[in-house]
């Protein structure tokens, strides 16, 4: 999964030029797929010909995909300011409000703390508001047969598109989504879908583009599943000094070095943490202001995984804590905490 959030910001922007492509039906990496699917999963050739007829190229798709939000916006503070907004955080506070019972189990049940599912729901869709206009079957055929550097990947993803819509017994003409084909509140694509996405509400089905508790569950089970730290925040506010710093900062967000030797790279935590603890650098940057340092933990690291982009993780962890703030007699939780002092 990736942020969408920036999207309208992208399809503005000249792309790289493309022919029309074919009909899809037609070609022969299609009817190569086809025959793919119905040896592997038993798919009628006949149907998925038809279906897969009917989806359409977008050029704005793979304009979107050369120019990705984050690349639109050079400045941490820019990109921040889109989600930190005053209606943003309020919508969130009353989202939390609506959702609280769904909220608590997911924390309880998963570890993750109630602002950080709130986060991710802000930054993604705007608490399901902005959940996507492409259809879902049109980005991912594009993706697909007229995207070549990432062909494979895309591919897998139709793949768990077009099974997982048969399983859900709907039309894979009609799901929309991002334009990378990610699906409802949470924006999951499809194979996070078919493997952590989950029916929290009990109705029988899951259903993340109209249930808030089918998408606050599935977002907990997908970071607890990829090793979220029941109780350890996510990253601390930090200043630095010297030099020495910028080798931390450079060797990537996989929590490696432990706060003890922190100050040997002159690093100083906003807070106090164990000494044993595993931890990594980022440096957020605006052109002509101060960077912000923050000190990474293992929880951090999960939240790239949903999305793997600093600025994005970041984003939620800051909306998050605002969100926690604006509640009305509702203290910040300790897991996120101030946006310098506690992330």
């Amino acid at each position: 999964m990736r942020n969408f959030a920036l999207a309208a910001l992208i399809v503005l922007h000249a792309g790289i030029a493309c022919a029309e492509p074919t009909s899809y039906q037609n070609r022969k990496d299609v009817k190569e797929f086809v025959a793919e699917m119905v040896k592997k999963h038993g798919f009628s050739r006949r149907e998925l010909t038809r279906v897969l007829g009917q989806a359409r190229y977008q050029p704005g798709i793979v304009r979107a995909m050369e120019q990705p939000p984050e690349s639109a916006l050079a400045s941490w503070q820019a990109y921040r300011a889109i989600f930190l907004k005053p209606e943003r955080i309020e919508a969130g506070a009353q989202f939390w409000t609506k959702n609280a019972e769904a909220l608590k189990r997911a924390a309880g049940e998963y570890g993750v703390p109630e602002e950080v599912i709130v986060g991710i729901i802000g930054v993604e869709t705007t608490f399901g508001r902005n959940i996507g206009t492409y259809r879902v079957i049109d980005a991912l055929a594009t993706l697909t047969f007229d995207y070549p550097k990432r062909s494979a990947y895309f591919r897998g993803e139709l793949e768990h598109y077009l099974v997982f819509s048969r399983d859900q017994k709907i039309d894979p003409l009609r799901v929309k989504g991002s334009y990378a084909g990610a699906i409802g509140i949470p924006q999951f694509m499809p194979g996070s879908y078919r493997r952590f996405a989950v029916d929290f509400d009990g109705d029988g089905r899951i259903n993340l583009a109209t249930s808030p508790s089918d998408a606050i569950g599935s977002i907990g089970n997908f970071l607890k599943s990829h090793g979220w730290v029941r109780g350890e925040p996510a990253a601390l506010g930090a200043e630095v000094s010297g030099d020495a710093w910028r080798k931390l900062a450079g060797s990537g967000i996989v929590p490696a070095t432990r706060v003890s030797d922190l100050s040997a790279y002159g690093i100083k935590l906003a807070a106090s943490l164990p000494g044993e603890t595993l931890c990594a650098l980022i440096e957020l940057e605006s052109p002509g202001q101060p960077s912000d340092f923050r000190v990474t933990l293992k929880n951090f690291f999960v939240l790239t995984r949903y999305n793997r982009s600093n600025l994005y993780a970041a984003a939620v962890l800051d909306l998050a804590a605002e969100i926690a703030r604006a509640r009305p007699a509702a203290p910040a939780a300790p897991s996120t905490g101030p946006a310098k002092d506690n992330q």
